[in-house]
């Protein structure tokens, strides 16, 4: 009967250490890709604070009526949800989700969604959540190109009058050790900090309307693509911890079917021994 437990053990036990050698690897994978993408978030937020800062000194000083600032007088909003190809990353893509269906439920508005990554995907179809776009296999490192797809998909909708906002909804990387979901607005055009901005006069009389739809295009570009690198980011980031957890929990489960195997292979020799000297006592 020992040696039948014996081997059951033994088999968890290389069970165990192979999936700890792969969750290991995927998170030394993980964290590699993360650094390389922390970089580039970190020179991006540069690009996009002075690409806010020149369109927003548009914004300011452009006296025509234009949808891109002012609206097109619809209320039915836009949402981007920006998410994960992949899984193994913990609670990443329900933490998005979960963020917008919470805002949806307490305010009942209209709204549309757009979809980037196959697991955001699969959760809205299990929440019977209807989407008009699904972008999924989306780069490690997302490019301009990708991001300009899945941006002027909104922007056209909104040009046309069938959204009057969009928003995106991603997973922002506050610092090394912290992320948070942010639902932010993009149209009609809106920057962060607005009332501290400065109100520097700028001679813009040659931009018209198709001229602001460019602009405006320009911006949500440099946007989107900044979320974007924002949330690969931070899945890394999720992937990073939740293998490394994962790879803890295999050792601290080793370390008890190791001391289990021992104990029950002492206890079959201690067994045999008593069998032995009882065998031969019973011999004299």
């Amino acid at each position: 009967m020992a040696g039948t437990g014996l081997i059951a053990i033994k088999r968890r036990i290389k069970s165990i250490t192979n999936t700890k050698k792969i969750t290991k690897a995927m998170g030394l994978v993980a964290t590699s890709k993360y650094k390389k993408l922390r970089d580039k978030v970190d020179t991006n937020n540069s690009y996009l604070y002075k690409l806010e800062k020149t369109i927003k000194q548009v914004k300011d000083n452009y006296e025509d009526d234009s949808i891109y600032i002012r609206g097109n007088n619809n209320n039915k909003k836009m949402y981007v949800v920006i998410t994960s190809d992949t899984g193994l990353c913990g609670g990443f893509n329900w933490s998005v989700v979960n963020e917008l269906i919470d805002r949806l439920k307490s305010s009942k508005e209209d709204y549309s969604i757009i979809v980037v990554g196959q697991k955001g995907r699969v959760i809205f179809k299990k929440l019977n959540v209807e989407t008009v776009a699904e972008y999924v296999e989306i780069s490690d490192v997302p490019s301009q190109k990708e991001a300009n797809t899945v941006i002027n998909h909104a922007l056209s909708m909104y040009s046309s009058g069938e959204i009057g906002e969009v928003h995106i909804v991603y997973k922002k990387l506050i610092s090394a050790v912290k992320n948070e979901v942010k639902i932010e607005k993009v149209l009609p055009l809106n920057f962060d900090n607005e009332e501290n901005a400065s109100k520097e006069y700028v001679e813009i009389e040659a931009i018209d309307e198709k001229s602001m739809y460019e602009i405006t295009s320009l911006f949500l570009g440099g946007k989107m693509l900044n979320a974007m690198l924002h949330s690969k980011a931070s899945e890394h980031r999720a992937r990073m911890e939740s293998m490394g957890s994962a790879t803890n929990n295999a050792t601290d489960l080793l370390e008890k079917l190791n001391l289990k195997y021992n104990r029950i292979r002492q206890s079959a020799i201690t067994q045999e021994i008593s069998e032995i000297v009882g065998g031969a006592e019973a011999q004299r």
